[in-house]
């Protein structure tokens, strides 16, 4: 096993811990929990442990018998997909299943990108002697663009564009048509600079709103406005912890409610608060060391199918770490894209280690044939 990697998961779980144990004991001045172990960090650290159990499941389970699984993996998670539009809806999208007797509830969407990249290394090996066709393309698309739309319609725009890059990545790697792989590249690099062109306001945000609602829904068009208070209190978190930062637990800003989400989606900046500069950049090391790690599965992997199967992970773990860094940090509009590991959340947990833990059954078996 790479060892390696083990205290570099740990130190982002301290990091999670901390936070989330700064930011849920804040309160008015009447109602402050100012134990450690908050029953908010009691859940994160629940969530750890079952973590960890899956991820040592699969660390010790043979990733060539998820071939065997693939199909049957795929067509659960479509019909978990699918089922959410059947259900109650909470906070007026259908994301999550409610687990009535542990009072918790289920993300499938987050287990869904994990499953989308196993079946997509299934089916491009499967092809590999014919991966150069349109055919082949014709398929993978397929493979990806149900659940895409699925998600979409959820709504979870941010979530369903996690998939584009993996799957670019995945055709890379899996020897896809070129031209396949070139327009991807430039449909990518073509919606990037649209909203890069409306975000950094070189072309005005209300300009264009007639004819960007044509295709998506007001609430997320309203996200390309850099001016929104989310944008503004992420900016303005990071910049309050200067260097060093105010300390833990002595935040100001953050623990007096201005940043929205400060241990979920918004992390980031609540963490770069306290902790400032130098903090933000021992973080960033971290996920550095994680995403390098990671790939030394796919540099190693002695088949095809570990092949792909670690090189669509990785890129999965690296997305979640660069949207999320780059939307607190004001380079990109702000959608619901956790930071692995540290945002407070089951389901991210869940799927990020038993990713993790895929990984290492590759890396332990490189010698094997």
């Amino acid at each position: 096993m790479d060892f390696r990697i083990i205290p570099v998961i740990l130190s982002l779980m301290f990091v999670s811990i901390l936070i989330i144990s700064s930011y849920s004991s804040a309160g008015t001045s009447e109602i402050v929990d100012e134990s450690f172990f908050t029953p908010v960090v009691g859940n994160q650290l629940q969530r750890f442990l079952l973590g960890w159990g899956i991820y040592l499941f699969f660390a010790g389970f043979d990733y060539n018998k998820l071939r065997e699984w693939a199909w049957i993996l795929y067509a659960t998670m479509l019909v978990a997909l699918f089922g959410l539009f059947f259900t109650d809806s909470i906070q007026q999208v259908h994301r999550w299943y409610r687990i009535p007797i542990i009072h918790a509830a289920f993300q499938p969407s987050e287990g869904a990108k994990l499953i989308v990249v196993i079946a997509l290394s299934w089916f491009l090996e499967r092809k590999s002697h014919q991966s150069s066709t349109w055919n082949t393309a014709f398929g993978g698309l397929l493979i990806v663009g149900i659940p895409f739309f699925l998600i979409l319609k959820q709504p979870d725009l941010g979530t369903a564009l996690v998939l584009y890059p993996i799957t670019l990545v995945m055709f890379y790697f899996g020897n896809i048509q070129p031209w396949v792989i070139r327009l991807m590249t430039w449909g990518g690099a073509l919606m990037l600079s649209i909203v890069a062109l409306i975000f950094l306001e070189i072309v005005p945000h209300e300009s264009v709103r007639s004819y960007a609602t044509l295709v998506m829904k007001e609430y997320q068009f309203n996200r390309l406005d850099p001016r929104t208070h989310h944008q503004r209190a992420s900016a303005t978190a990071i910049a309050l912890g200067g260097l060093t930062g105010t300390g833990w637990r002595n935040s100001d800003y953050t623990r007096g409610g201005w940043l929205p989400f400060p241990y979920t989606d918004s992390v980031f900046p609540s963490f770069g608060e306290e902790f400032g500069f130098f903090g933000l950049v021992a973080l960033i090391a971290l996920f550095y060391a994680l995403i390098y790690l990671s790939f030394q599965a796919t540099a190693v992997a002695k088949d095809p199918f570990g092949r792909l199967l670690s090189a669509g992970i990785t890129v999965y773990l690296a997305i979640h770490i660069l949207i999320n860094i780059g939307m607190m940090s004001g380079f990109l509009p702000i959608t619901g894209v956790p930071l692995i590991l540290v945002s407070y959340g089951g389901s991210s947990i869940l799927s990020t280690m038993a990713a993790l833990g895929i990984l290492q059954s590759i890396y332990s078996r490189r010698f094997m044939f």
